[in-house]
C-alpha cells in the first residue's frame, strides 16, 4: 500500500466545508464511543447501524457521504479493539480506554463520495457538504494507477493548509545488489547514532535549533485575547514553527535511513521502548528530539522495500559487556569510554553497537523486520511502517548462512 499526498488548494468557503465535513466525523466517532461505553459487548455490526441510525436523526450528519461516517466508525472500533487486545496481552500500565476526540484534523473517504478529473489534476467531493472541486498541488502522477487501486481518499488539515491523501493498492518493492556487508547501529543523544564501524552520525537537534523561535510565537499567544481572531493567527503561526520542526526531523530519519539500508545487507539497532525512555524528565526533551521512533520506523520500511534484513535485538547489557571478552563493565550515562580489565578500550557507543550486531548475527536471522528477545518464541512481531495507513506481518524465508558467516567473520577481523 501506498500514501500519495496532494496540497488542497481551493477557496475559503471551501476550507470552511472541509472543517465541517471533520467535525461531523468526529461527531460520528465520538458517538460511536459512547454507544460502546454504553453498550459493552457491542462490534462493529451495531456501530454501522449506529451510523445508519445518526444519518437520520441528524441532517449534517447525512450531508456527509455515509461511507465517510463508516470510516468514522471504524476508527472508533479500531481504539476498542486495541484496547481489548491490550487487556488480554496484560500490557502493563495504561490498556489505551478509548476516549473522545476533541480536535481531529482529518476525514476519510472510501470508494465513494469523491470523484478524480480526467487529468487527475483536481478532485470533486459528491456529498452536500459543499467542499467541490480542489486542485491538486504536489509531485506524485496518478495517471501511474487505476482508479479501482484507490481504496481511501483522507482530508488532512495541518497549519498550514489542506491535504488530500491516496491509499493506493500497489507494490512499492525495489532490487538492489548484495553489498556483502552487515552493520549495527547504537542510538545516542549526542551522537544521532553510532555503528559498529566507529563511524557516527552527527544529531542534528533540530527542537533545539528552534527553540527561541517556538518561545517567540508562544509569548505572542500568550498575550492575545481568548477566543480572538488575533488568537487564532497567532495559535496558527505557533503550529507552523512546530510543523516545519517536525518535517525536519522527519525528513532526516528518513534519509538516513534509506542510506543506510542501501548500503548494508543486514542492519542490527535495539529494539527500545520509546515510551518507557521518555518517563525520564531529564532526557525526554533530548530522546523526542533526537527522533529515535521516526529513524526505526523508516529503517524497518526501506528494509522491506529494498528485500534488505533488518534486525531489532534485546536491549539489555549492550552498553556494559565488553565486545571482546564479555564483561560487564558498568557505567553511568555520563561515562562515554568503555575500559575493560581485559585491556579493551573503546568509546561506548562503538563498543554497543558491536555488540548490537553480535547479537543479531548470532541468532537466526530473517529477511524482514524481527524482534529478537530470549523470552520470546522468535515470532514476528514488526509491521510494515512509514508513510502509510496500513500495517503489514508476514513470515519471513531465513537468512543464508554463509550471511551469518561472512557478518561473523567480519565482526571478529574488526575486534
Amino acid at each position: 500500500m501506498l500514501v500519495l499526498e496532494f496540497k488542497a488548494k481551493g477557496k475559503t468557503t471551501q476550507y470552511t466545508a472541509i472543517d465541517e465535513a471533520i467535525r461531523t466525523a468526529q461527531f460520528v466517532r465520538n458517538k460511536a464511543i459512547r454507544f460502546w461505553m454504553d453498550n459493552r459487548g457491542v462490534g462493529q455490526k451495531e456501530l454501522y447501524r449506529l451510523s445508519k441510525t445518526l444519518r437520520e436523526e441528524f441532517p449534517f450528519a447525512k450531508a456527509l457521504n455515509s461511507s465517510a461516517c463508516q470510516a468514522s466508525v471504524e476508527r472508533a472500533y479500531s481504539s476498542i479493539a486495541r484496547f481489548y487486545d491490550n487487556c488480554k496481552k496484560s500490557v502493563s500500565g495504561k490498556k489505551g480506554y478509548p476516549k473522545f476526540k476533541k480536535n481531529c484534523r482529518s476525514v476519510e473517504y472510501k470508494t465513494s463520495g469523491w470523484k478524480l478529473s480526467f487529468t487527475r489534476k483536481q478532485i470533486t467531493f459528491t456529498d452536500k457538504k459543499g467542499i467541490g472541486i480542489l486542485k491538486l498541488k504536489g509531485t506524485w502522477d496518478l495517471n501511474f494507477y487505476q482508479l479501482d487501486q484507490i481504496k481511501r481518499v483522507r482530508l488532512v488539515r495541518r497549519a498550514d493548509g489542506y491535504y488530500v491523501q491516496f491509499l493506493v493498492d500497489a507494490e512499492n518493492k525495489e532490487t538492489l545488489k548484495p553489498t556483502g556487508k552487515t552493520i549495527g547501529l547504537d542510538v545516542g543523544i549526542k551522537e544521532f547514532y553510532t555503528d559498529s564501524n566507529g563511524h557516527t552520525e552527527p544529531n542534528p537537534k533540530f527542537y533545539r535549533a528552534g527553540e527561541k523561535q517556538l518561545r517567540f510565537r508562544q509569548r505572542r499567544v500568550s498575550r492575545k485575547k481568548k477566543g480572538s481572531a488575533n488568537r487564532k493567527k497567532a495559535v496558527n503561526r505557533l503550529g507552523r514553527v512546530h510543523l516545519k520542526i517536525s518535517r525536519q526531523r522527519e525528513e532526516h530519519a528518513r534519509r538516513v535511513a534509506r542510506c543506510v539500508i542501501q548500503s548494508n545487507d543486514l542492519v542490527a539497532y535495539e529494539d527500545l521502548r520509546i515510551k518507557n525512555l521518555v518517563k525520564n524528565h531529564c532526557l525526554a526533551k533530548s530522546i523526542n528530539d533526537a527522533g529515535w521512533y521516526q529513524f526505526r520506523k523508516w529503517l524497518e520500511y526501506f528494509g522491506v522495500k529494498f528485500n534488505r534484513i533488518t534486525v531489532a535485538v534485546n536491549p539489555a547489557y549492550t552498553s556494559a559487556k565488553c565486545s571482546s571478552c564479555g564483561t560487564l563493565i558498568k557505567k553511568s550515562l555520563s561515562m562515554r569510554t568503555h575500559a575493560c580489565i581485559c585491556g579493551f578500550v573503546l568509546d561506548r557507543d562503538w563498543n554497543a553497537a558491536i555488540n548490537i550486531l553480535e547479537l543479531a548475527l548470532s541468532t537466526t536471522g530473517h529477511v524482514g523486520t524481527w524482534v529478537l528477545n530470549p523470552n520470546a518464541s522468535g515470532d514476528s512481531t514488526s509491521t510494515l511502517v512509514g508513510a502509510i495507513l496500513s500495517g503489514q506481518v508476514g513470515s519471513m524465508s531465513e537468512e543464508s548462512p554463509s550471511m551469518q558467516e561472512r557478518g561473523v567473520s567480519i565482526l571478529q577481523r574488526r575486534i
